[in-house]
């Protein structure tokens, strides 16, 4: 049985129903135009669903964080929603003012309406429980105008937000089709691993990467863990290399020390199953220089070297299985994008299942034209390596309880 309710358990036609959806997306700070439509034309799926099936379809999303030159309205968002579903969006530049709950009231079956940026009322950004988050003037103020509160917002789905699970206390709740697809995917992908089974695991965020390898390794999804990118330098530091003071001082910088010895343990209870480069990329006068990582300079390490790719993608190409998360490298700057090319390139021509864990290793896949190429690619990058991780997902628990 399917522990949460998907739209196909509610009779919608003649019904408000409130969708929370990701469409956060890079926007050009000084027009204000959209640079990525990616997210909104994932959610078009939803939205048009629920609007043909005769909803009054309220939306609900953010852009951005306060502080940020990108935290603006969704008035852009609403236009260009429009053009993609080819049914008119109407916006309107408040919460949940008089102005918008009358703007509610009015909707008409098969009628969209998308409120203003989530991020703009203050208690959005606190982390609660479900119950705290369903007493915050937001829900109290929506939640009489709606009958159904449908989340497909899977990006954001890590984080205990309002938005994402004040409503589902006391209104009743399902997964849009993105949030549907990417917890199906996922969870059979992790239940029905066959192997070998690799991780490659890289990008800024070592601490996420470092609880997936934890995590799949002691239960025994993982036959391999290829590290890259600051988590590479991360567990060569702690395998005993000598990674130069400039990475040392940055790894230190980022906070990121302790996640040494946390590597250094798993080095230790798994062995050679965690594996880490035998080559680096610096930049040596103005050039990318591979080096082995026996004689690595006091220089910035920008990407694993072509020793190391050619080791990763054998073993990418020989897994039947393979999760991947973060680039390799600095892969925006096309001399230190080789190693992230190419093992996305080995994965798509890999005969294995193939899931790409959202975030830059998604963009960096789309750019190449290869998502098509990939088993899944995931639309979030936190919410997915939280669930590689063995984590719980704040809104997918809220959706559970709100079915029972």
């Amino acid at each position: 049985m399917v522990e949460f309710n998907t739209i196909d358990d509610f009779d919608v036609e003649n019904k408000t129903v409130l969708v929370r959806v990701d469409i956060n997306a890079p926007v050009d700070p000084s027009t204000g135009i959209i640079l990525d439509d990616t997210r909104l034309k994932l959610h078009a799926q939803t939205i048009k669903e629920l609007s043909s099936k005769g909803a009054k379809v309220v939306l609900l999303a953010h852009q951005s964080r306060p502080g940020k030159k990108d935290f603006t309205t969704l008035s852009q968002h609403a236009e260009a929603l429009s053009t993609i579903l080819n049914l008119r969006v109407k916006y309107i530049d408040s919460l949940f003012s008089n102005a918008a709950k009358e703007a509610i009231k009015e909707l008409k079956p098969h009628e969209i309406l998308l409120l203003e940026n989530a991020r703009f009322f203050s208690e959005e950004s606190l982390s609660r429980t479900p119950e705290e988050q369903s007493k915050t003037l937001l829900v109290r103020h929506l939640s009489p105008l709606i009958d159904y509160f449908v989340n497909d917002a899977f990006a954001a789905a890590h984080r205990s937000q309002a938005s994402l699970v004040g409503f589902t206390v006391n209104t009743p709740s399902a997964a849009g089709r993105v949030m549907e697809k990417e917890l199906t995917v996922i969870q059979d992908a992790l239940d029905n691993v066959e192997h070998p089974c690799v991780f490659l695991l890289g990008g800024m965020k070592p601490e996420d990467s470092i609880d997936v390898m934890e995590n799949v390794l002691s239960n025994g999804t993982a036959d391999a863990i290829l590290t890259t990118g600051i988590v590479g330098n991360i567990v060569l530091w702690a395998s005993g290399a000598d990674i130069g003071q400039v990475n040392k001082d940055f790894i230190a910088s980022r906070g990121y020390e302790d996640m040494v010895e946390k590597s250094k343990e798993l080095i230790e209870r798994f062995g050679d199953k965690v594996k880490y480069p035998i080559d680096v990329a610096c930049e040596i006068d103005g050039d990318r220089v591979d080096i082995d990582v026996g004689e690595i300079p006091n220089e910035a390490i920008f990407d694993i070297g072509v020793k190391t790719i050619d080791f990763y993608a054998k073993e990418i190409r020989e897994a039947k299985y393979i999760f991947a998360n973060g680039p390799a490298g600095v892969f925006e700057d096309p001399k230190f994008s080789m190693g992230t090319e190419d093992l996305i390139n080995a994965m798509a021509t890999s005969e294995g299942f193939s899931l790409i864990g959202g975030g830059h290793i998604a963009a960096a896949t789309a750019g190449l034209g290869l998502e098509d190429h990939m088993s899944h690619l995931s639309s979030g990058g936190g919410a997915c390596i939280s669930m590689l991780a063995g984590k719980k997902l704040a809104a997918v628990e809220a959706l559970k309880n709100s079915k029972k």
